[in-house]
């Protein structure tokens, strides 16, 4: 994948790459000099994620891990196994 760099500096992250890496407008990126490639990483705001740590504590205390995943994610039904072919 190319992409062609302006007479500003600017590149365009081709949208194929953004979803898959789950860039949304607005976030930062940071370059990282001392690499011997071109590597780039997005930034985490830290006060913002400090601020919801712990913050599902009391409702996910006596749950176990499936217990976890059934509220976050609702239940699941699984399918039934098709039988092996031979």
């Amino acid at each position: 994948m190319r992409t062609t760099i302006t007479s500003k500096g600017q590149i365009t992250i081709p949208a194929r790459l953004r979803k898959r890496w789950g860039l949304k407008k607005g976030q930062v990126i940071e370059f990282d000099e001392n690499a011997p490639f071109l590597q780039a990483r997005r930034v985490v705001d830290e006060k913002r994620a400090r601020a919801v740590l712990g913050s599902m504590k009391k409702e996910l205390a006596a749950k176990t891990v499936d217990g976890w995943m059934v509220w976050l994610r609702g239940p699941v039904e699984l399918a039934p196994h098709a039988p092996r072919r031979r």
